[in-house]
């Protein structure tokens, strides 16, 4: 196991200030989607020609999930379906939803989970679009509570979050509160649902080394113990976009039984976390596009 220290990631904060993501969200939703996708082109154009850093990060996560050297149009798709998928954030949470072409797989093994009486955790990654989680809520009529580390992002989630139905912004778990376990655990005990990401950890987190993509890297323990103390079982989620205005929510059974009485918890999570890693390999290998870390990943693990 890895001691806490402070998360790579945290260092690159987003650019740009407020003022002009509300632009940005005003012009989205006044000039809709076919308009507002123009502006995406020079703002790309831009990232891909001064920001070496994440250019660096998004070379070195393509040649291991596209297996070969990526060229330059494979960075531009890249960023263009990062930026794409933040424009469709906009629409989203203004509940859009029916302007999009969204497929869902395993809702029927995930309600049969549900109609047990227990909660469920819903595991995803910085893949795709987590925000289609809230389709869950409006369509199929789940409740979905959504666990959020907004010091990063700021700006955005400030923005979007003033958009959001006072309803629907209450189900919003900031991470890192005095409150946030204690919000969750009372979400999954009245057999509600609750999303998290599991491919980041921050800088107080307990974390755990894996193989990814042949190379070690470092997962947080965090949700994986939180599912093993409160005995909930777990599946993967992954909205994944395709392309044009079509997504596809994959909902996958990961852990139905969380328990070690036979095994010593840390075991266990060290056991787990590298199934998870081995998903989230498979998820970025059948859509490379959608794996959203611009940072090296790899850098804090051991070599």
């Amino acid at each position: 196991m890895n001691a806490p220290s402070k998360a790579l990631w945290l260092d690159h904060s987003e650019r740009g200030s407020r003022g002009a993501t509300r632009f940005m969200t005003w012009f989205a939703l006044r000039c809709g989607r076919r308009v507002a996708s123009l502006l995406l082109y020079p703002i790309c154009a831009y990232f891909v020609l001064f920001s070496p850093r994440v250019r660096r990060a998004s070379r070195q996560y393509l040649a291991l999930a596209l297996g070969r050297r990526p060229r330059l149009t494979d960075l531009w798709r890249h960023y263009f379906t990062f930026a794409t998928t933040v424009l469709d954030r906009v629409y989203f949470v203004d509940g859009r939803f029916a302007d999009f072409d969204i497929e869902t797989r395993g809702l029927e093994l995930l309600r049969h989970t549900l109609a047990k009486g227990r909660g469920c955790l819903l595991l995803g990654a910085h893949l795709g679009s987590f925000e289609l989680l809230r389709t869950l809520a409006i369509e199929d009529e789940l409740s979905v509570n959504a666990v959020m580390y907004e010091e990063n992002a700021a700006n955005i989630t400030e923005v979007m979050n003033a958009q959001l139905d006072p309803v629907i912004r209450k189900r919003i778990i900031v991470s890192g509160e005095f409150d946030t376990m204690l919000r969750i655990a009372e979400c999954l005990s009245r057999g509600e649902l609750v999303g998290m990401l599991g491919d980041r950890s921050a800088g107080s987190d307990k974390t755990v080394t894996c193989r990814f993509f042949g190379r070690d890297a470092v997962f947080p323990q965090g949700p994986l113990r939180l599912a093993l103390c409160l005995r909930v079982p777990v599946y993967l989620v992954a909205g994944l976009y395709e392309g044009g205005k079509h997504y596809v929510i994959h909902l996958e059974p990961f852990c139905e039984e969380p328990s070690a009485e036979r095994a010593e918890p840390t075991a266990w999570t060290r056991e787990w976390a590298q199934r998870y890693a081995e998903r989230l390999e498979h998820f970025c290998r059948l859509a490379p596009y959608n794996w959203f870390n611009f940072y090296d990943f790899w850098s804090g693990s051991p070599r």
